[in-house]
């Protein structure tokens, strides 16, 4: 009875959490479900043009090249800083750590702004670059790939450092060590040794940022200048401007279906208790 008592209370402290997802999110998913078999009539036609219809198939093939190109560039970045986060010296460490947690409490929507006024044609880098004579006209930096690319790089470089720290802190450094002592040069141990013992963070790193950019909005809408229009603000511009419901589920539905394919594929091959230590 006692025990019986206990899984009860258990229960009671998790139910809410998973009843807040189901009214919050899972029934609303079953709507847009719904929408995209429905809207504008019954049937497959809305999926059938998600993967037939060449503006449909332009905005899924430049959403998966704009995240292909952030999540190798993000990860690159991100693994340098964790290295340094790790085994900088005590100053490094700290200046690592502040740019790496100063992100976090500032908005999605004031970053792109910030980049915005950073990389307009008289934006700061352009007028900084043509005040020094190092161009003469100004660099088109933003209202393309370029800006998209920039901002979304801010924004996942925090949370793939995380995982990827978290890995290099779980290193066993006698290892290192041993090859160090066995006449390996440090390029050789880098590359043979600490990338592949690291190597559960570096995909763990990738997913996450991968599945976050498949679904960047703010970002891509502010850089972008609708002139590099990803999955999330086509999905709005059907939703809202128009009113093309039935085609938005569906792309929904797909994008859910890809993202969750993605996390699958995330908890197989990492230990989730190694990246968040």
């Amino acid at each position: 009875m006692v025990r019986l008592k206990r899984k009860l209370g258990i229960l009671a402290l998790i139910a809410p959490l998973p009843l807040f997802l189901v009214f919050a999110y899972f029934l609303p998913f079953l709507g847009v479900v719904q929408w995209s078999f429905t809207l504008p009539k019954p049937g497959l036609e809305q999926y059938a043009r998600v993967f037939a219809d060449p503006v449909v198939q332009g905005v899924f093939i430049r959403t998966l090249r704009v995240s292909l190109i952030v999540t190798l560039l993000t990860t690159i970045a991100a693994y340098a800083l964790s290295y340094l986060w790790v085994f900088g010296s005590r100053s490094v460490r700290v200046v690592v750590e502040f740019f790496i947690l100063i992100p976090f409490w500032i908005s999605t929507l004031t970053r792109a702004f910030g980049w915005l006024a950073l990389l307009y044609n008289r934006g700061i880098v352009n007028s900084l670059l043509q005040s020094v004579g190092v161009i003469h006209e100004p660099l088109v930096l933003v209202r393309n790939e370029f800006g998209v690319i920039v901002g979304m790089m801010h924004f996942l470089i925090p949370f793939a450092v995380l995982p990827l720290a978290s890995s290099m802190r779980h290193l066993d450094q006698r290892v290192l060590m041993a090859a160090r002592g066995m006449g390996s040069s440090r390029l050789r141990t880098f590359w043979s040794i600490f990338v592949p013992m690291t190597m559960p963070g570096i995909i763990g790193a990738s997913i996450i940022t991968f599945i976050f950019s498949l679904g960047f909005f703010i970002t891509p809408a502010i850089l972008g200048g609708g002139r590099s229009v990803l999955i999330a603000e086509f999905i709005y511009v059907q939703t809202f401007q128009t009113v093309n419901w039935g085609l938005a589920g569906a792309m929904s539905v797909v994008l859910v279906l890809a993202v969750g394919m993605l996390i699958v594929l995330f908890l197989r091959l990492t230990r989730v208790e190694k990246l968040v230590g």
